[in-house]
């Protein structure tokens, strides 16, 4: 769920929380749904760690009336056909390449999101409720829940700024863990795995702060300026880090041309990682995109990662978003 979607987005570096205003604001910030005019669908698929785990995100989104908005959202993380060898060796000790088994660890995310607009000029809500499914092979599933809340403000002068809170009410995944098949890895390691392991997991509150702002420049360019303060209610590596809360700043850029061709770029992630000779070295993650849309129609491509730009492996992240209005023109 930390991620990300949407190719524009992930060029941008996520810089997105104050001005998302398509189907994929279901999941950057709910309250730019109230900008969707019609039905729209989203698409995207990424491929990580060399194509060993597999990332789809599937959204639908549509106006219900001038003042509310709804949506749906669907991702799915998983590394499938993964070698279960724990019953290689037989009862007596003879390696039988048949025990070797197949299993999949997925998790998946499902957002329902409702946006509606207030009294005030140019200030919007959204709500998510967010329903977590986790799942690895047949030994051990998960069902979780939260919440998000997210506003969005434009000011006469077209300023935007944006407030996203994810996991407000903190997230809950509960395990259920298969002691039958528990039983049957036990032992696979000496002395690893003796004990069950929690059954508990809890995702703490997050907070994103935007402020973005578009430039025209002679009516067919035009200029999209946006950064985010990602904000983690926790001590950690973050550039900002204290012991009640450590913000992770990022950027991003969007150069248009007559609404049709779009080039992108962004810095975010920054971390102070600590080497090995006890010093600080400043670590970031540069992505970078391109975009293209006609006539309701919008492909999106972005390269990036899901680390820093020395510890992880690029990825290629194409994504599709339609206006289905389109088809009844």
């Amino acid at each position: 769920m930390n991620i990300g979607v949407d190719a524009a987005a992930l060029g941008m570096s996520n810089a997105v929380t104050a001005h998302t205003s398509d189907v994929n604001s279901g999941y950057w910030n709910p309250a730019g749904l109230l900008k969707v005019e019609d039905k729209q669908l989203s698409l995207m698929h990424a491929s990580y760690f060399a194509n060993i785990a597999q990332y789809d995100y599937a959204a639908f989104a549509m106006p219900i009336d001038e003042r509310s908005a709804f949506g749906v959202s669907l991702i799915r993380f998983g590394v499938d056909d993964i070698l279960n060898t724990t019953q290689l060796i037989d009862s007596e000790g003879n390696i039988d390449y048949n025990r070797i088994s197949l299993f999949s660890a997925a998790d998946y995310g499902v957002i329902f999101s409702y946006a509606r607009s207030l009294p005030l000029d140019g200030l919007n809500y959204g709500v998510n409720a967010k329903v977590i499914r986790r799942i690895i092979g047949k030994f051990a599933n998960s069902w979780g829940f939260g919440f998000d809340i997210g506003i969005q403000y434009e000011t006469d002068n077209e300023w935007k700024f944006g407030l996203m809170l994810r996991d407000i009410t903190t997230t809950y995944n509960v395990w259920n863990i298969d002691e039958d098949e528990f039983e049957t890895i036990k032992d696979a390691v000496p002395g690893e795995n003796q004990e069950l392991p929690e059954t508990t997991e809890i995702t703490l509150p997050k907070a994103q702060l935007g402020i973005a702002k578009k430039f025209v420049i002679r009516y067919d360019y035009s200029i999209l300026a946006a950064a985010n303060l990602n904000m983690r209610f926790a001590q950690t590596n973050d550039i900002i880090s204290t012991e009640v809360v450590s913000i992770d700043p990022a950027v991003g850029l969007e150069f248009g041309y007559i609404d049709i061709v779009y080039l992108r770029a962004g810095a975010g992630n920054f971390q102070n990682i600590i080497q090995l000779d006890g010093s600080e070295k400043l670590s970031f993650q540069p992505n970078i995109g391109v975009g293209f849309k006609y006539k309701g129609i919008a492909v999106d491509y972005a390269l990036t990662d899901i680390g820093d730009q020395s510890a992880a492996l690029y990825s290629n992240i194409f994504s599709l978003r339609v206006d289905l209005g389109i088809f009844r023109r």
